[in-house]
C-alpha cells in the first residue's frame, strides 16, 4: 500500500455547531476537513476560521468554474483563509487554470483540479459527444491540470491508478467516492473501498457519510485508518 495516505472527513452538514462537533470528535485522528458547498453556503467563510482554530486544516471544495478573472480573484480570497487545498474545475479551461496557479504560486495552499465527478456515468460523456472513454477523459484533464501548474487532481478511485502511472509520484491525487465494504454507495457511481483507493495511488481519501452517520464516529474513523495502514 501507498505510504502515508491521509483521510479527509467531508463535513457535509448544514450548520457550524454540527460541523465543529465532528471536528472535535475525530481530530487529531483526522487532520483535514472538507468544507463543501452546503456548509459554506450555510456558514460562510467563518467556518474555515473556526475549524482552523481547533488546529485542523481545511480542504475548501467549492469547485470554482468561471471565467479566468473571476477564478483568479476567488483564489486570492481563498488564500486569505490559509486553506490547505481548494478545488477548481479543470473544464474551466487552461487559461483559468494557469491564472489560478499563478495566484497561488509560492503559497502553502494546494490547487486541485476536479476531473469528472464521481456521480457521472460513462454514457453521459457519449451524450456530450465526447469520443474519449471516461478514463481517457479523466487522464486528459489530469495532464492538462499538471501542464497548467496545478498541484494535483480530484478523481474517482477507478482512475487514480492510471493518473499515478502517467503523472508520477509528486502529483497529488484526492479520491472521493470512498465507501467501506459494509457501506452503501448512495449517489456515487464510481466508488471504491479505502484500501482499493490507497492501492490505486491516492494521497488523500475523502469520506463523509460512513463516518457522519456512524453511531460512534471516532470508532468508525479509527477502523478506516487501521484498514489503510502501510503493510510492513
Amino acid at each position: 500500500m501507498k505510504q502515508n495516505t491521509a483521510l479527509i472527513l467531508a463535513l457535509d452538514v448544514n450548520n457550524a455547531k454540527q460541523a465543529l462537533r465532528f471536528v472535535r470528535l475525530v481530530y487529531p485522528a483526522i487532520k483535514i476537513f472538507k468544507v463543501g458547498l452546503q456548509l459554506y453556503i450555510a456558514c460562510g467563510p467563518k467556518i474555515i476560521q473556526d475549524i482552523r482554530k481547533t488546529g485542523a486544516e481545511v480542504f475548501l471544495d467549492l469547485k470554482f468554474n468561471d471565467i479566468p478573472n473571476t477564478m483568479a480573484a476567488a483564489a486570492q480570497e481563498a488564500l486569505k483563509y490559509k486553506v490547505a487545498m481548494f478545488t477548481v474545475h479543470t473544464l474551466s479551461g487552461p487559461t483559468a487554470l494557469k491564472e489560478v496557479a499563478n495566484v497561488c504560486r509560492g503559497s502553502k495552499t494546494k490547487v486541485l483540479g476536479v476531473t469528472i465527478l464521481t456521480s457521472i456515468c460513462p454514457h453521459f460523456l457519449k451524450d456530450l459527444k465526447i469520443k474519449r472513454t471516461l478514463s481517457e477523459e479523466v487522464l486528459y484533464l489530469a495532464k492538462m491540470a499538471k501542464r497548467c501548474g496545478l498541484d494535483g487532481v480530484v478523481s474517482s478511485p477507478e482512475e487514480a491508478k492510471i493518473i499515478r502511472k502517467n503523472l508520477g509520484k509528486n502529483f497529488l491525487i484526492v479520491t472521493p467516492g470512498i465507501r467501506p465494504k459494509r457501506a452503501g454507495v448512495d449517489d456515487q457511481k464510481r466508488c471504491a473501498t479505502p484500501q482499493e483507493a490507497v492501492k490505486a495511488g491516492a494521497d488523500f481519501i475523502v469520506i463523509g457519510r460512513p463516518i457522519l452517520e456512524a453511531k460512534d464516529p471516532l470508532s468508525a474513523t479509527q477502523e478506516i485508518l487501521d484498514s489503510i495502514k502501510p503493510e510492513r
